[in-house]
């Protein structure tokens, strides 16, 4: 004799089929649960349990895990979802970002397997106090603090970053290859220039300077040298990241002298800065006022 779930086969498929995200949480499934279960004839005694596992064993659902080590984060889909549009689920506002962004904006040829998402602090009173070389000597000559939030999906990396409040601030919706397939899907995911800006500040999160470099290179005349200027001010950083990013749009070879030196002109340079932390054997760029690995 078959069951009220196996009776409502159809009905349940059809709600699920129309439902408006192709991403469910466990939440969503109890409320489609509640909301139907007059109209299906379910017993009370029908739990979310027994509704997903009939569902995974006779119809489309598939259960993602994230076992995060803050928090462990599940996911369902009906039927095949691409995995970028799953990741986007896992905290509010998230989007992609440095590495993945770079991929995403084709400034890389490297096949990375981390995918790197961020979703930001909430705001903060800005701290009081100078800035000071004598910090920044000794905060770059450490290493720098990087997030432990990572878990394993299959063969990559999720990396969770937690990043400084902007308002989403250059955060833009684009249409980008599926990750492990065919197809396009819409992803929320940095702009060129913030991904720029952001490889910049935090450059082990996207292969290191020599790779940062190379993707200043391939954005070209593609990257507006006036809006990273505009991005960098209202990002407003306590540190000079604008001596890095400076150095990074000369170094590459692609922007004209007039840009470069129009970007110069928008900030100041009242500190010695480091292109990245624990650096061992540099050299001085006093054009920029910042420190670089020797050799690159």
């Amino acid at each position: 004799m078959p069951t009220r779930l196996q009776i409502a086969r159809k009905d349940i498929f059809r709600v699920l089929e129309d439902y408006p995200s192709p991403v469910l949480r466990l939440r969503d499934i109890e409320a489609i649960l509640t909301n139907h279960r007059d109209e299906w004839r379910l017993a009370q005694s029908t739990g979310s349990r027994d509704f997903i596992e009939y569902l995974t064993k006779s119809g489309k659902l598939k259960r993602l895990e994230f076992p995060f080590p803050h928090r462990k984060e599940t996911r369902y889909t009906w039927g095949d979802v691409p995995l970028q549009s799953a990741l986007l689920t896992l905290k509010p506002g998230c989007h992609f970002s440095h590495y993945t962004a770079v991929q995403m904006h084709e400034l890389t040829e490297q096949d990375s397997k981390t995918i790197y998402l961020n979703f930001e602090q909430p705001a903060k009173a800005a701290l009081p106090g100078e800035l000071e070389q004598e910090r920044i000597d000794a905060a770059f000559a450490r290493k720098p603090r990087k997030t432990n939030n990572i878990t394993r999906f299959g063969d990559q990396r999720i990396c969770l970053l937690n990043g400084k409040n902007s308002r989403y601030l250059g955060v833009e919706s684009r249409e980008v290859g599926v990750e492990g397939g065919n197809g396009r899907v819409v992803v929320r995911v940095t702009d060129l220039e913030r991904t720029m800006i952001d490889i910049a500040v935090r450059p082990f999160y996207a292969g290191g300077v020599a790779e940062v470099l190379k993707a200043y290179k391939r954005a070209g005349s593609r990257a507006s040298v006036n809006r990273l200027a505009a991005l960098l001010s209202q990002l407003d950083y306590i540190y000079p990241y604008h001596q890095a990013v400076g150095f990074y749009l000369q170094s590459s070879g692609v922007f004209t002298p007039s840009a470069i030196e129009l970007f110069r002109g928008k900030f100041k340079y009242e500190f010695d800065f480091y292109l990245t932390y624990e650096m061992e054997d540099t050299r001085y760029d006093s054009g920029w006022r910042l420190h670089v690995p020797k050799g690159f």
